[in-house]
């Protein structure tokens, strides 16, 4: 559902929202973007989504390997997620808001972002920046800088702050 312009009075302008989603990292700046999407929440009366992406292991088929020979990485990644879903329950209690959806997402972070944010319909994301600047985003690439490019949604940055 795309965001619904309706006007009240003669020059006041609203725009309806329903779902918010607040994608973390469990870094730094995960708290940040959890009190601001909190915020935007009760004062527009939206849903709210708290994701976390856990990155897909990765395949080795390219040079003759099979899963089965790095039994690790895929118990790591089970046990990432059993513990993200954990820690995700956990933050949405703190928020202090009802129905507060969670949920594990397995991937690339900007394509599953971005995937989920359509199927639930959401009308914004909120996300933070690590602040890498230019070089890092360059070499590593950037969540964030992703979804304001992509998303057909708005996309709220939360910056972290320097110390």
């Amino acid at each position: 559902m795309k965001p619904v312009v309706s006007l009240v009075g003669w020059w006041y302008v609203f725009i309806v929202m329903k779902r918010i989603i607040a994608a973390i990292d469990f870094s730094d700046t995960s708290q940040p973007v959890v009190e601001a999407a909190v915020k935007l929440a009760k004062a527009l009366d939206e849903g709210l989504h708290l994701v976390h992406v856990v990155e897909a292991e990765p395949t080795y088929a390219a040079y003759g390997f099979s899963p089965d020979e790095f039994p690790a990485m895929h118990e790591i990644e089970q046990e990432s997620l059993i513990r993200g879903k954990r820690k995700l329950e956990e933050i949405a209690g703190q928020t202090g808001l009802k129905g507060v959806q969670t949920k594990i997402l397995q991937g690339h972070p900007l394509h599953c972002i971005l995937e989920y944010a359509e199927e639930v319909d959401s009308d914004m994301l909120v996300l933070g920046s690590h602040g890498h600047g230019f070089l890092g985003s360059l070499l590593l690439g950037s969540v964030a800088e992703g979804c304001i490019r992509k998303a057909e949604i708005p996309a709220l940055i939360i910056p972290v702050k320097s110390l």
